[in-house]
C-alpha cells in the first residue's frame, strides 16, 4: 500500500510540476511577443515615413487579431459603442420606421406597425431630406440610424418628400416599439396550422404558445403545425429553451454551454408543463437561420420530436459576452460554445470571408438522436429533408439591388388606397414596370459579360485582334439573348413586385400571407404531415 501511495504522489508531483512549467511557459510567451508588438508600433510611430494615427493603427492590429478567431470575436472603439449598445437592444427606440439609402437619398423602407411614423402617414417610399433642420446630404447611413433613434417621449422634426408631392415638415415623438415576432400565423388548409416566427425577442415563445391556442381553439380538427424559422437570425436564448418546451417534456436538458473555465459551464433544461406533445411538428429552415433558430432546430430533430425542412442551417453554436477593457471600449469575445442533446454542437468549423463554410458530411463527426438516427455537428442543422433554395435570375437580382422594383412600386401606389387581400392580389400591368424601367437608366451585367470583357481585355494587350473580333461577335449574341430575359424571367419579376405591393399595404403579416400558398418548402411541410406514416418512417431509425 505504502509503494501505491508513494507512486501516487510522485505522480502528482510530476503533473503539478508539468502544470507550472506549463503555465510559466505560457507566460513568458505572452510577455515576449508583448514586449515585440509593443517595440514595432513604437518604431512605426517613430520611424515611419508617412505621420500615423495611433488610434487607426492599434484598432488595425486589434481587428486582424481577433479576425484570426472567429467572425463574432470583435472590438468595439469608443466611436462605436453607443451604436454597439443601440443594436443589442431587444426593443426598438425611435421613431418606427427601418431607413435606407436609395441613390444617395435616406428613405422609408418599412414603417413599423404601432410606431409614430405610420400613424403620422409615412409610408415606404418617402424619402426624409432633413431632421431637425440638419441636411443630410452628405452623412452616411450609421449616422443618419443614430439620430433617427433615441430616448422615447423626446421629439424629433423630419422634413419628408413623398411621391410627386412636394416636401413637408413632420414632427414625431420617439417611442419604443415592439417589433412583431410573430407576424403571421394561420391555417394553410383545414388542419395544417402555420407560424411564421421573425426573431427570438422577449415574449416569443408566449407568443407563439397564444398562436397555437388560437389555431387549437378555432380549429379542433387540426393535426399538424409549420414553424417557420427561416431567415430568422436568433436572439434570446431562453425563449429558444421556452419554445422547445411547448412540445417537450419538462425536466429535459436542451442545451449545455461549454468554455475553457469549467466552472462556469452551464445547462438548461425546459421548467414548464408542454403545450403538446403529440401534434406532428415540421420546422422550415435555411442558410441564413442561425443560433436560437439552430437550437430550437436542433433540439427539435436530436430529441425525434418534428421533422426539419429546407436547407442547411448557418452554423452559429458560440456564446458571446463583453467586456469592458477601458476608455468606453468593448471587446465582444465567444467565451463558450452550445451542445445540444445528442451532444453535437452546430457551430461552423470553417469559415469563407467571415462567412461560415460548408464542409463535407465525411468531416463532420457523427452523433445519434434520441431514437438512434445519425446526425452531424460542425456546420449548422441539415435538414431531414432537404430542399433546393429558390434562386432568383441575374436579371431579378440586380432589380432588386439597384431598388428599381421597390422605386417602380413606390410611384405606382402613389395613388391607389387599397388593393385586393395579400392571398388574392394579382399584378396585371407588366408593360407599365417596363416603361418604367426604360426610363430609369436601369443597366445590368451578366457574369458571361463581365468574363467576355475580362478575355476581351487581355486579348488586346496580346494584340490578338482576330480573337478580339469573335469575342464581340459573342458579346452581341449575349446582348440579344439577355433582351429575352424579360419574358423568360417575366413571372419571376412579376411575383417580386406582387409581394413588394402587399407588403406595402398589409406591412410584415401581409407578405407571409402572400407567399403562403406559393411557398415549395411550405407544400412539402403540409405533404409530410398530411402522412403520418411518411412522417413517423422519418423519425425512425
Amino acid at each position: 500500500m505504502k509503494k501505491y501511495i508513494l507512486i501516487g504522489v510522485a505522480c502528482l508531483t510530476i503533473f503539478g510540476f508539468t502544470s507550472s512549467k506549463f503555465q510559466q511557459d505560457k507566460l513568458f510567451e505572452i510577455s515576449k511577443n508583448l514586449e515585440i508588438f509593443i517595440k514595432v508600433y513604437k518604431e512605426l510611430n517613430t520611424n515611419f515615413a508617412d505621420e500615423l494615427d495611433p488610434g487607426i493603427l492599434m484598432k488595425t492590429a486589434i481587428d486582424a487579431m481577433l479576425g484570426s478567431l472567429d467572425p463574432y470575436t470583435n472590438f468595439v472603439s469608443e466611436s462605436q459603442v453607443e451604436s454597439y449598445r443601440i443594436n443589442q437592444d431587444e426593443k426598438y427606440q425611435g421613431v418606427g420606421a427601418r431607413v435606407g439609402m436609395i441613390d444617395g437619398i435616406c428613405t422609408i423602407l418599412e414603417p413599423y406597425k404601432g410606431g409614430a411614423a405610420i400613424e403620422a402617414g409615412i409610408k415606404a417610399g418617402d424619402q426624409i431630406l432633413s431632421i431637425d433642420g440638419t441636411s443630410l446630404t452628405g452623412k452616411n447611413f450609421d449616422e443618419i440610424s443614430a439620430i433617427m433613434r433615441g430616448v422615447p417621449g423626446t421629439e424629433v422634426n423630419i422634413t419628408i418628400k413623398k411621391p410627386g408631392k412636394a416636401a413637408e415638415n413632420v414632427k414625431l415623438t420617439r417611442g419604443e416599439v415592439n417589433i412583431p415576432n410573430v407576424p403571421y400565423y394561420g391555417m394553410v388548409n383545414n388542419q395544417i396550422g402555420y407560424i411564421s416566427l421573425t426573431t427570438f425577442t422577449a415574449n416569443a415563445s408566449a407568443n407563439i404558445i397564444k398562436a397555437y391556442k388560437e389555431l387549437k381553439e378555432d380549429h379542433p380538427e387540426i393535426k399538424g403545425i409549420i414553424l417557420d424559422l427561416r431567415d430568422n437570425g436568433g436572439g434570446l436564448l431562453h425563449e429558444a429553451i421556452q419554445i422547445c418546451n411547448i412540445f417537450l417534456p419538462q425536466g429535459e436538458v436542451l442545451v449545455t454551454t461549454k468554455g475553457k473555465i469549467k466552472d462556469r459551464d452551464q445547462s438548461f433544461k425546459t421548467t414548464q408543463n408542454p403545450v403538446d406533445l403529440q401534434i406532428p411538428l415540421a420546422i422550415l429552415i435555411n442558410k441564413q437561420s442561425a443560433s436560437a433558430s439552430e437550437i430550437v432546430s436542433g433540439v427539435i430533430q436530436d430529441m425525434d420530436r418534428g421533422i426539419i425542412i429546407g436547407q442547411r442551417s448557418y452554423g452559429k453554436g458560440l456564446v458571446q459576452n463583453t467586456k469592458n477593457v477601458g476608455y468606453n471600449s468593448v471587446l465582444k469575445l465567444t467565451t463558450s460554445k452550445y451542445y445540444i442533446p445528442s451532444g453535437r454542437c452546430i457551430q461552423s468549423v470553417a469559415y469563407e470571408n467571415g462567412q461560415p463554410k460548408d464542409i463535407p458530411d465525411s468531416q463532420r463527426s457523427k452523433f445519434k438522436t434520441k431514437n438512434g438516427r445519425l446526425v452531424l455537428d460542425g456546420g449548422g442543422i441539415t435538414p431531414d429533408i432537404k430542399l433546393e433554395p429558390s434562386m432568383h435570375s441575374e436579371l431579378t437580382k440586380a432589380l432588386l439591388e439597384k431598388h428599381v422594383i421597390f422605386n417602380f412600386v413606390t410611384q405606382f401606389i402613389s395613388n391607389k388606397d387599397s388593393i385586393s387581400s395579400p392571398e388574392k392580389y394579382q399584378f396585371k400591368d407588366y408593360d407599365a414596370f417596363l416603361a418604367y424601367v426604360n426610363t430609369s437608366n436601369f443597366k445590368f451585367d451578366t457574369e458571361t459579360e463581365k468574363i467576355l470583357d475580362q478575355l476581351q481585355n487581355a486579348a488586346s494587350k496580346q494584340g490578338s485582334f482576330a480573337l478580339d473580333a469573335e469575342i464581340t461577335l459573342i458579346k452581341g449574341k449575349v446582348i440579344a439573348e439577355k433582351k429575352r430575359f424579360w419574358d423568360i424571367y417575366r413571372n419571376e419579376i412579376t411575383r417580386e413586385i406582387e409581394q413588394e405591393i402587399v407588403t406595402r399595404y398589409y406591412l410584415q403579416s401581409g407578405k407571409v400571407r402572400y407567399n403562403l400558398e406559393k411557398d415549395p418548402e411550405v407544400k412539402e411541410a403540409v405533404s409530410i404531415l398530411n402522412d403520418i406514416s411518411q412522417y413517423n418512417k422519418l423519425l425512425k431509425k
